[in-house]
């Protein structure tokens, strides 16, 4: 696996599977940069802690609320009328571009906030399921496939 966070995540979404759970997760309000955060922090054998989560959570929220969400929910309102009109759906892939932009740049943000914690031997498995929140009850599955997409159990 790879040591950044950006290298990472993009190996993690091509796997099998991983890209279906991870917008399974988003429909149930997780946060997918968050989560891949997570499973680096995981696969590094960076120690769970509660308030370093509860710090990148905090950095995630605006950055989500302010650039990402705005930018996605104008590329999905244009979804149907830019199988339409062609001007239109150039627009709406430079917005896809965009939204990816923006992702990883939040990425980067959340590598240089947790690049230098101590890293475990044991390391932890339990940043996945607490950065997912409300979202692990009903996804349990979805959780699972991106373990298994990073470590193979």
């Amino acid at each position: 696996m790879s040591s950044d966070l950006w290298s990472f995540s993009l190996a993690t979404y091509a796997r099998p599977g991983v890209e279906h759970a991870c917008l399974q997760l988003q429909t149930a309000g997780a946060n997918v940069c968050l989560l891949l955060c997570g499973l680096w922090l995981e696969q590094r054998g960076v120690a769970y802690d509660e308030q370093r989560a509860r710090q990148l959570a905090m950095l995630v929220g605006p950055w989500d609320v302010e650039v990402v969400q705005p930018l996605r929910a104008l590329r999905t309102q244009w979804k149907t009328l830019a199988a339409e009109d062609p001007v239109l759906k150039g627009m709406r892939e430079q917005l896809k571009s965009l939204e990816l932009e923006a992702e990883r740049a939040l990425l980067s943000r959340l590598e240089g906030m947790a690049q230098e914690w101590t890293r475990n031997v044991a390391g932890s498995n339990t940043w996945l399921e607490s950065l997912a929140g409300a979202a692990t009850s009903p996804n349990r599955d979805a959780l699972q496939v991106l373990r298994v997409a990073v470590t193979g159990t």
